[in-house]
């Protein structure tokens, strides 16, 4: 693999398969080594009793494994609360957390829209605004001169008015 070629599917297969198998043999080291812990566990704390014997022994047994009951229901009363607290204490935490990162805005998405509508959606339904900017424009209306219009139909005057000019400029 170092060198850059590719595994061939057979070997990842074997290699995957021997994987399985180490993988299978460790959980049932587990599951044997728990057994024993519990079979080891089991006799240190509960020894099992000697039912040979009167009845006056027997009620002293049934009045330790009582006993023996009391405490372990205290003690799973007790992890019980405990539990309960933690989890009430994450479920404070978890909400603290989400107070404290704020709500996230989500991206924007551009929108194509006009300037009516904009401000239509901004003042809602009842105010009816036209935004015409060219309604607020300056008005500028062009000057037309009328002297050019009268001079178009004679040219021959243009034309010794400018001759006019270029002898001007020649003299000079």
């Amino acid at each position: 693999m170092s060198d850059g070629k590719k595994m061939t599917s057979s070997r990842k297969h074997h290699l995957k398969s021997l994987m399985l198998q180490i993988a299978a043999g460790w959980i049932e080291e587990e599951k044997k080594e728990l057994v024993a812990a519990k079979e080891a566990y089991m006799a240190e704390t509960c020894p099992k009793p000697d039912l040979h014997g009167d009845q006056a022994a027997l009620m002293e047994i049934c009045k330790k494994i009582g006993q023996a009951l009391d405490k372990i229901d205290e003690a799973r009363y007790d992890c019980e609360s405990k539990v309960k607290k933690s989890d009430k204490e994450i479920e404070d935490l978890k909400l603290k957390v989400v107070e404290l990162a704020g709500v996230k805005k989500p991206a924007l998405k551009k929108v194509r829209m006009s300037a009516d509508a904009m401000l239509q959606a901004l003042l809602g339904g009842k105010h009816k605004v036209t935004m015409d900017l060219r309604s607020n424009l300056k008005q500028v209306k062009k000057e037309v001169k009328e002297e050019s219009t009268e001079q178009v139909g004679d040219w021959r005057k243009n034309i010794e008015d400018k001759a006019d000019r270029k002898k001007m400029f020649e003299t000079s």
